[in-house]
């Protein structure tokens, strides 16, 4: 399902319910991989009685997943279901994900959605779900289990959270987050605002092993462009500061700083095996459904 598709659906009357966010989520991934172009040539080797298109409404357990990672289509293959793991979503709960774009939406109402579709991905495969959210005033935790109610507890916290101050600077918090004796995916969603390399130091802590980390930075248009063209006054969200400059002087300056430390977020994480995503809000979702499919895969 295209964005302009399911834009209709991103309301926060129905994002701040759990029925209106298990609508939206089941709506995205349904449509999203139910709109594939999906081909009959399944490859040599292969016979075709064994597989047939995804449906929705299609137990996710049963799609093929070393196919998708060969070929980017979805099949269904009905004499085979993968090892469950373990899913587990961090959220960023600091202040500055009440960043608004021009819709209206929030960064945080965004990644509320966007946890509500790859968490309804993973339960509906079977697998274990599990959400924890951060800030230097709480945390919020749901532990990963296979239970017929988890899905619905895992939406009751995900609305239930806060965003309050900034993240925590406490290493040793990374402990109760993850296992390091099962394989388990773990998605870090944030828009990586920090003072002082505590969220690069905190992902970082996260990797063994046995598990696969993603982080997915969470953009804004306006923050990627930098459309503007008057003098403007900006607020840090988590500290209350203000600074008043001409955005039509500083955006040249503003893109290549914003650039530099991209480029150099990444190659930090990918020095230390983890993965990392640009998802800018008003861009498809629909990438982000497929990165997630893909990175469970390399778990087998």
């Amino acid at each position: 399902m295209k964005k302009q598709e399911y834009l209709q659906l991103l309301k926060p009357e129905l994002i701040k319910s759990v029925s209106g966010l298990a609508l939206i989520a089941r709506a995205i991934v349904d449509g999203y991989l139910s709109g594939m172009h999906l081909s009959n040539n399944v490859g040599s080797g292969m016979e075709f009685n064994q597989f047939r298109n995804y449906e929705p409404g299609d137990d996710l357990r049963l799609l093929d997943w070393k196919m998708l990672a060969r070929s980017d289509r979805y099949y269904i293959k009905q004499s085979e279901i993968e090892t469950n793991i373990a899913v587990k979503f961090i959220l960023d709960a600091s202040k500055s994900m009440l960043h608004q774009e021009k819709d209206g939406l929030s960064k945080m109402e965004y990644a509320r959605v966007l946890i509500a579709s790859l968490g309804y991905i993973s339960e509906k495969q079977g697998d274990a779900i599990g959400l924890f959210a951060l800030n230097d005033h709480q945390l919020y935790t749901i532990y990963p289990k296979i239970q017929k109610q988890q899905y619905n507890r895992f939406l009751h916290e995900l609305i239930a959270i806060e965003n309050r101050g900034k993240w925590p600077r406490d290493p040793t918090i990374t402990e109760v987050l993850h296992s390091r004796s099962h394989k388990e995916l773990i998605f870090f969603i944030t828009d990586l605002y920090e003072h002082n390399k505590e969220l690069t130091d905190f992902i970082k802590r996260l990797k063994t092993s046995k598990n696969e980390v993603v982080v997915l930075h969470l953009m804004g248009k306006n923050e990627l462009e930098f459309d503007y063209n008057e003098t403007i006054t900006f607020e840090d969200l988590e500290t209350g500061t203000r600074l008043k400059i001409d955005a039509k002087s500083a955006k040249k300056q503003y893109l290549i700083q914003l650039d530099g430390m991209m480029k150099k977020t990444k190659k930090t994480l990918l020095a230390n095996d983890i993965s990392y995503h640009l998802f800018a809000l008003h861009k498809d979702i629909g990438e982000t459904l497929q990165l997630f499919m893909k990175k469970r895969t390399k778990l087998f």
